[in-house]
């Protein structure tokens, strides 16, 4: 489980503050309705699912000085 959450750190990240940006709009006027909750958890969704699939920078190979 552990290796899983790791792995998906990122993602999770990006779900809870895109559906967090999106709650905090929708509760402008202190009510949620249906369609509201939609938006967050389509929030969630994107943020999250966008982020898992786009693949991270490949490190750079480590290089060692030259001798010179």
């Amino acid at each position: 489980m552990l290796a899983w959450v790791k792995r998906s750190r990122k993602a999770i990240i990006s779900a809870v503050i895109a559906g967090g940006v999106v709650l905090l709009k929708v509760m402008a006027d202190d009510a949620i309705t249906p369609q509201e909750w939609v938006e967050v958890l389509l929030a969630v969704a994107a943020g999250g699912g966008i982020t898992y699939v786009v693949p991270n920078e490949p490190k750079p190979a480590a290089t060692r000085p030259s001798a010179g």
